[in-house]
């Protein structure tokens, strides 16, 4: 029944678009973040050795923010809340303190990090644990990554925007090839990394490779065509519906908890657009069972939501 109900999703081609789309986010993000957190490693060991002030543990145990406000904090704390700023590309913008711990800030770079980061990263210990869009923020708005042209990371974070606030999740032939030239270009300021070499080939497979799942009997899997990848070598894909299932998940996953995170976000500006695509995420699974099952939680989290409003 799973396998029906997912070949019958991919041959919805614009749908196919989106999981293809939504996958090469995670290609991105599975080959940046160990550059990441090398670099943020480093930029924060800078800030120690040119800094004494900030090697001064935190003193006092009231140094953390309340809401979105970070105010009160010691001398050692104020002193890392006016260096993030100053290495804060737009420092004007909005700045999620919430994201950090800051009594951590001296001894985690991540912490440091995720200043610099949207919304709901409180809970993330490292970049592995980061989705696209976070990574991607942190390298426009920290200053420290001085070598890569914004303007390219920024389409990305535009295309990627496009995508996971898609209320249809469904998306054009004409929209994947601008976001394929967009990540083309991205991927080309990472060049000195292998990992990043490695994904744009990655992502160039998998916006070419048919996904599309066909089903002989009840529950088997007649065959898989991964075939057709216009490379300059004609590779071939192994993979199965259990393997597609599960990006499809990932991406969902995602969708759900940044959806779920800001419809319950008291300070969320867009909160009733955000309801709006949580309720029709929300009746999309239901109207694909095996899709219903999985995220059940999910469902219910969204059902109270609405029950509360």
């Amino acid at each position: 029944m799973v396998l029906e109900e997912l070949s019958v999703r991919l041959n919805d081609r614009e749908y196919k678009n989106w999981l293809k789309a939504g996958r090469c986010l995670l290609l991105l993000k599975e080959s940046l973040h160990p550059h990441i957190s090398r670099h943020m490693r480093a930029f924060h060991g800078d800030l120690l050795n040119q800094n004494t002030l900030l090697q001064k543990p935190c003193q006092t145990s009231s140094c953390k923010p309340r809401g979105n406000k970070l105010s009160s904090t010691c001398r050692a704390c104020t002193e890392w809340q006016t260096v993030i700023l100053k290495h804060h590309r737009q420092p004007t913008a909005t700045v999620n303190w919430d994201n950090c711990s800051p009594p951590s800030w001296r001894t985690d770079h991540w912490e440091l990090a995720k200043a610099y980061m949207p919304r709901g990263q409180g809970k993330v210990k490292g970049a592995d644990q980061c989705d696209a869009s976070a990574l991607l923020n942190l390298i426009n708005y920290c200053d420290c990554f001085r070598s890569v042209d914004l303007k390219f990371v920024r389409e990305v974070i535009r295309y990627r925007n496009e995508l996971m606030h898609s209320c249809e999740l469904r998306v054009k032939d004409e929209w994947m090839r601008h976001y394929q030239v967009t990540l083309k270009n991205f991927v080309r300021q990472f060049s000195h990394v292998p990992q990043m070499r490695t994904a744009g080939k990655q992502i160039d497979e998998m916006l070419a490779v048919d996904l599309s799942i066909w089903i002989s009997g009840v529950d088997q899997m007649d065959s898989v065509d991964l075939t057709g990848i216009e490379t300059d070598s004609v590779s071939k894909w192994e993979s199965t519906a259990d393997l597609i299932s599960q990006w499809e998940a990932e991406l969902l996953q995602e969708k759900l908890q940044e959806l779920l995170h800001a419809a319950d976000d008291d300070h969320d500006d867009a909160k009733t657009q955000d309801t709006e695509q949580l309720k029709s995420l929300g009746s999309f699974l239901q109207a694909n069972k095996d899709l219903g099952e999985r995220f059940s939680a999910e469902l219910e989290a969204i059902t109270s939501l609405e029950a509360r409003r």
